[in-house]
């Protein structure tokens, strides 16, 4: 049983004991004795402060002996109240309640931020790359256990529940998330929760993980923006192994290397941003942000790789640039994005 049914199971046996003693003293103690009198004899005597009886239990001998009765259970459920109240404290029930009320506030005030439904091995792989950089999210599990995990690597607003569950997702405040990833590991599961997510928010990214191929084309039918298959990545990981492998070590080292975050990165210009109308070279990216700019996407989809210096942006591109995390996130503000983000 856990401490919070064994601090509710006594506090109830304190109640019903002390109610069934006022019972007792009103009914028996004669017309002259009031509800509040015996109120006070019932918690007197449980208590066994010593203060006089004001129920007269001398020509009372089953008074008598229900006092001693009274007494006897009293003092039992008195300590186990105690030993449970001492446990729930010290063992941090209590700093857990606390620390869940905290999370609460935290997602309530979220916005424009990423969901993560579960917290398994690949869950926690994509915790540590969101942290690393800067991106604000909320992590969904329906396992203490791993939810306990992922708290240990920084400060994670988590929530307890099935990813699938609406009510979760709504707690999560989905209606105002930018994306959400859904890591479930079955792909039945995944595809409830892509449905049930597009319901939601339509505007909502979703990425999901899928380990049947057949199911990538369901996913992205039912509403999925991306849908990743690890086999597929792990295959095309082999091949880059083995006919390219200078770029796959350039890639670890950016992935891994603890004393930086170079990333690729994209910086969206949405409408009414500063940068719309200038030219690529106005913004001197390499010089303000040490950003090397790789591609330019267009709102219809076309991909200018390599972009010119004379390049005129405007509303909905994406520049994709690499560079370091921290100056992503200066030039994105620079540009008038309103994303949310953590320190780096």
């Amino acid at each position: 049983m856990s401490l919070r049914k064994q601090l509710a199971l006594s506090l109830l046996l304190l109640v019903i004991v002390v109610l069934t003693a006022v019972a007792v003293y009103r009914l028996f103690g004669g017309p002259e004795v009031t509800l509040l009198d015996a109120f006070y004899m019932a918690v007197v005597t449980i208590s066994t402060v010593g203060y006089a009886e004001i129920v007269n239990t001398q020509s009372h001998p089953g008074l008598r002996l229900f006092n001693i009765f009274f007494i006897l259970i009293g003092i039992g459920i008195m300590l186990y109240v105690f030993s449970a109240s001492t446990a729930f404290i010290v063992e941090g029930e209590l700093n857990h309640i606390f620390w869940r009320r905290k999370m609460q506030k935290l997602i309530r005030d979220m916005h424009d931020h990423l969901i993560i439904c579960g917290a398994g091995e690949t869950g926690t792989y994509l915790v540590k790359e969101l942290l690393r950089t800067g991106n604000i999210f909320v992590v969904i599990d329906h396992d203490e256990g791993r939810l306990e995990r992922i708290g240990q690597l920084g400060e994670v607003p988590v929530l307890k529940g099935e990813g699938g569950d609406e009510e979760v997702l709504v707690a999560a405040q989905i209606q105002k998330a930018r994306g959400l990833a859904s890591v479930l590991p079955e792909d039945k599961d995944n595809l409830l929760l892509t449905v049930t997510a597009r319901l939601l928010n339509p505007n909502l990214r979703i990425v999901a993980r899928c380990a049947e191929a057949p199911m990538m084309e369901k996913l992205l039918r039912h509403g999925a923006n991306a849908a990743i298959s690890p086999n597929m990545i792990g295959g095309l990981r082999l091949a880059s192994e083995l006919i390219r492998p200078g770029v796959v070590h350039f890639l670890d080292l950016m992935l891994r290397d603890q004393s930086g975050t170079l990333r690729v990165e994209e910086i969206t210009l949405a409408e009414g941003s500063p940068w719309i109308g200038k030219k690529l070279k106005d913004l001197d990216l390499h010089r303000r942000y040490e950003l090397l700019s790789l591609a330019l996407r267009k709102p219809d989809g076309d991909m200018q790789f390599n972009p010119r210096d004379n390049t005129v942006l405007g509303t909905g591109d994406v520049l994709v640039v690499m560079g370091d995390v921290a100056n992503a996130w200066k030039a994105r503000d620079a540009a008038g994005n309103k994303i949310p983000h953590r320190k780096v």
